[in-house]
């Protein structure tokens, strides 16, 4: 961790001070004595060098926030909304208990990633439900799964689809669309620029995920359709993870094209930049699907109408 980011229990802790001016009160929401309490101000005061409480006459620490203590609690508030997104995607990647019921997820690689902890968030902050993700226990090296046949194979309940194509014996719906970004660091060539076209898209080496994750047989099918007959060049690196490539991309190692959903937040800070690739179509549309000719109950149709934004059809 960076030497300077308190832990995630402080920041939970400075956070209910805020909102209930109580440092006592805060400390019973969180399951903490006082002192322990106390003992987590210290620390991130600590780290921070200086109070985030204003202390009274007789120095002791109130329950009213520093100007610094007020910043904190503005800037971690998408650092515990990103702890909440993985700990209700972490939950669905655990093994089932025995007596558990859940319904069984099969879903596009880019959707369960950016996707489907936000719908789980809500659904545990709402009506609720087990939900269990197909596939966990693959390596990386297998090529994605098919959302659509583990639905008609009966190994899934609801898959979530990256195609806007018509689905023999199942029902569809939207949840979803994105388009596919080209993106470099802020001081690559290309940075600036007018931007590329398909086929020095193309010619271009890039950094990838490894076959069959991410966005990358996107790009090959888009490519493929802007250019036939040109097969594009030899990546530079073949990663496990966006998160990687991302990476690999700041740090200057070449262009890489991944989901806008997963390069949001570099594009808005600046960390990386955005280039136009003219004659190229990348929009997607992701399709939850689910047996033709049945419904969705329970749980499966709680998490369709969050994934939908209330609608379901």
């Amino acid at each position: 961790m960076p030497a300077h980011v308190p832990d995630l229990t402080a920041l939970t802790l400075l956070v209910a001070v805020a909102r209930t001016t109580s440092l006592a009160e805060a400390a019973r929401e969180l399951d903490l004595s006082v002192q322990a309490a106390s003992a987590r101000i210290r620390s991130v005061e600590r780290r921070l060098g200086a109070p985030v409480l204003q202390r009274g006459r007789q120095g002791r620490r109130s329950s009213r926030l520093t100007a610094r203590g007020a910043l904190l609690v503005e800037w971690a508030g998408p650092v515990l909304d990103a702890a909440r997104d993985l700990d209700a995607a972490v939950t669905a990647l655990r093994p089932p208990q025995p007596d558990a019921d859940p319904v069984v997820l099969a879903v596009a690689p880019t959707v369960a990633e950016h996707l489907l902890p936000g719908w789980l968030v809500h659904l545990r902050a709402g009506p609720g439900g087990e939900v269990a993700l197909l596939g966990g226990d693959a390596t990386l090296d297998d090529p994605a799964g098919d959302p659509a046949g583990a639905v008609r194979d009966g190994a899934a309940a609801v898959g979530v689809v990256e195609t806007g194509t018509a689905l023999a014996g199942l029902h569809a719906t939207t949840v979803a669309t994105d388009d596919l970004v080209l993106v470099v660091s802020p001081g690559h060539p290309w940075a600036g620029g007018p931007g590329v076209d398909a086929a020095e898209l193309a010619a271009t080496p890039q950094i990838t995920r490894r076959p069959g994750g991410g966005a990358r047989g996107a790009l090959a099918d888009a490519l493929a359709e802007a250019v036939p007959g040109v097969a594009p060049a030899a990546p530079v690196c073949e990663l496990a993870t966006d998160a990687a490539v991302r990476a690999a991309v700041r740090a200057d190692a070449g262009p890489a094209v991944l989901p806008r959903l997963a390069v949001a937040a570099d594009l808005a800070t600046g960390a990386l930049t955005e280039v136009a690739v003219h004659g190229l179509q990348t929009r997607r549309e992701f399709r939850a699907v689910w047996p033709e000719g049945t419904s969705l109950r329970g749980t499966a149709r709680d998490l369709l109408r969050i994934a939908t934004g209330g609608r379901l059809r």
